[in-house]
């Protein structure tokens, strides 16, 4: 890896981090609702497969030594016992998938499938049924009680589509996912 992708994953660590910081609150259930995974999405859109799951790595390993990144300032391995657990495994496999969606070079409709498979489908898959396990509820029962993340969550994909195609446009060596790859050479005349 590049300084410049150790730049961009730390950039998507600490932004995920900072969507943290607006706040979070709780409708129903054990699980908040926060901003963070708008920072899930755009690291996969943004960064590609590798690098977004890499941010999130990083976040994740700061939450795990005991840095308040997490929504309401949660930190420690403490939150990895909780209801929340889940989630927070989702969050180093959704920007992988995201990621191989979008693809190189972002499409608006492809950010806006990898945001809804990764972003969403991903993150209920690991999250559900470990918060079902720790509140003892059944997994219909959790999916019921879920489903008032989802209107909150498609907001979150219209503005990861609309924020990843705007900086594609401003600025398109952000998406430059060729890490460790060597352009090749023009061929010499002898």
């Amino acid at each position: 890896m590049t300084a410049r992708d150790l730049a961009h994953i730390a950039v998507f660590a600490a932004l995920t981090a900072g969507l943290g910081l607006l706040g979070s609150f709780t409708v129903a259930g054990v699980v908040p609702i926060t901003l963070q995974t708008l920072g899930v999405m755009l690291a996969g859109a943004v960064l590609g497969p590798w690098r977004g799951s890499a941010a999130m790595a990083l976040l994740i390993l700061g939450v795990a030594l005991g840095l308040p990144l997490l929504a309401g300032g949660r930190g420690g391995l403490g939150v990895f016992v909780t209801p929340t657990a889940g989630y927070l495994v989702a969050w180093l496999v959704a920007p992988l998938i995201i990621g191989l969606i979008v693809g190189k070079r972002p499409v608006w409709w492809r950010v806006a499938l990898g945001s809804v498979v990764g972003g969403i489908f991903v993150v209920y898959l690991f999250g559900i049924p470990i918060q079902a396990w720790f509140t003892q509820l059944t997994i219909g029962e959790t999916i019921l009680t879920s489903l008032v993340f989802l209107p909150g969550d498609i907001l979150k994909v219209v503005v990861a589509t609309l924020v990843t195609m705007g900086l594609y446009r401003a600025y398109p060596k952000a998406f430059d996912t060729s890490v460790g790859t060597t352009r090749p050479r023009a061929a010499q005349n002898h």
